[in-house]
């Protein structure tokens, strides 16, 4: 997967911990300041999508839909360098169509943490409504 895609090279590291609550609480903090600074719904703005707004709340009802709790406390360890990503990578991302619904487009983004960690973060375009949603962000493996 990762031969034709160029990984973004994030400084942040990904949070420590293996404790839910002790990895949500700082990732959840994160979010809360970037949700302060709109009157609306939280969002980032994307270098790839020419700055264009990257909406952060599906994320959060996209990881609680997973029943794994260890499946959850390794997606959102790695929030802050996601984050960073969308922020300031301009490198392709892998796209294919939603085969789910076909008015949306799936972008995959690859990240390297400063511990030389890859991981991957995933947006939706809903082509309709000209909406970029954040969808999951997951380490490799």
């Amino acid at each position: 997967m990762l031969s034709s895609m160029k990984v973004y090279q994030t400084k942040i590291r990904p949070i420590p911990g293996t404790d839910f609550r002790e990895v949500h609480k700082k990732a959840f903090n994160l979010f809360k300041q970037l949700k302060s600074k709109s009157k609306r719904r939280a969002y980032v703005r994307s270098a790839y999508f020419n700055k264009n707004k990257v909406f952060l709340d599906i994320f959060w009802g996209h990881l609680f839909e997973k029943p794994n709790w260890r499946d959850r406390v390794r997606r959102v360890k790695y929030f802050p360098p996601g984050i960073d990503l969308i922020q300031n990578s301009r490198f392709e991302p892998k796209t294919k169509e939603n085969p789910n619904k076909s008015g949306e487009t799936l972008y995959r983004f690859a990240g390297m943490t400063s511990e030389s960690e890859l991981f991957y973060v995933q947006i939706k375009e809903d082509k309709k409504r000209q909406q970029k949603l954040l969808i999951s962000i997951f380490p490799d493996k």
